[in-house]
């Protein structure tokens, strides 16, 4: 099996946590002090931790800002299993194992790039958004949640056309980047969409002019429904997609093959690895 390229960028390091912090609905953001992981870390990219020395098998979070200046990377997570409720215990000043970046990361071609992150699937979204801050691209994001935001979401500071009266809560940080987001729930959160991400992606699309929309590339990451309606969107809008798979995985690097996927790359299907040959994925490939 041919091993791709990137497999060769990935580091391991004993990394030293600096901030770990706690918000509703089991969720959690972890600081790491990994400079040669920050370095190289790319959007749709992930780490595998070691969450305690007494489990060997290590678990896959997405990266969901890198800093290569100050050598250190942010992570969301959610606890749901016992591997990630070890992990919730870590604390500020220990070190965890930690390989990274790993995967193909997102490509980034159109003008517009909508982007579209829900719950754990968030972080690649907030990942691009600060790669295109200073780039004459022109992103516009929808992160969705079913629990609480993992942020305080707040009025934005910046006009969108297409949103239904009342929707104008952001994530504060990307409003201080200067990059339109708007929030969507089937919770009652204030100023947050109530429905579906892709529901309000439609209403933004359909706000845009012609020409406009032909400059839009859609980029999701989230649970597998989120991510099927994502791509019949693209399809019904005709327009690029590509979207970030999460599978278990054992090795993640490639070896085990434990995470293939059925991916569309020709007249038959293929076996992909989601660790080294995605997480990200033409859209159109992996919903055929």
């Amino acid at each position: 099996m041919k091993h791709p390229p990137q497999r060769n960028s990935i580091c391991l390091e004993d990394a030293k946590i600096l901030t770990h912090h706690a918000y509703p609905g089991d969720q959690h953001i972890m600081r790491l002090q990994a400079p040669r992981c920050a370095a190289r870390a790319k959007p749709g990219q992930f780490v595998h931790l070691t969450v305690d020395p007494q489990r060997p098998l290590r678990r896959p979070i997405s990266i969901m800002r890198a800093c290569a200046d100050e050598g250190w990377i942010d992570l969301l997570y959610k606890r749901v299993g016992e591997g990630t409720t070890l992990l919730t215990a870590r604390s500020a000043g220990e070190h965890l194992s930690t390989l990274g970046p790993i995967g193909q990361p997102f490509q980034i071609r159109e003008k517009r790039p909508l982007l579209i992150g829900g719950g754990v699937g968030m972080p690649p979204m907030v990942f691009i958004a600060e790669s295109l801050r200073h780039s004459e691209y022109q992103p516009m994001v929808i992160l969705g949640s079913e629990v609480p935001f993992p942020f305080t979401p707040q009025p934005s500071s910046i006009l969108l056309p297409g949103m239904p009266d009342g929707v104008i809560a952001t994530m504060p940080l990307l409003d201080d980047w200067d990059i339109p987001c708007r929030l969507a729930s089937q919770q009652q959160m204030p100023g947050v969409y109530q429905g579906y991400v892709t529901d309000l992606a439609r209403r933004w699309l359909d706000s845009l002019e012609t020409q406009a929309r032909q400059e839009v590339g859609l980029y999701a990451c989230g649970p597998h429904p989120m991510l099927e309606a994502a791509v019949a969107l693209a399809r019904e809008y005709a327009l690029p997609v590509q979207v970030s798979l999460e599978e278990f995985m054992a090795c993640g690097v490639g070896a085990c093959a434990g995470c293939s996927v059925e991916v569309q790359t020709g007249k038959e299907p293929t076996m992909q690895r989601v660790c080294v040959d995605g997480p990200v994925f033409d859209g159109y490939q992996v919903f055929a």
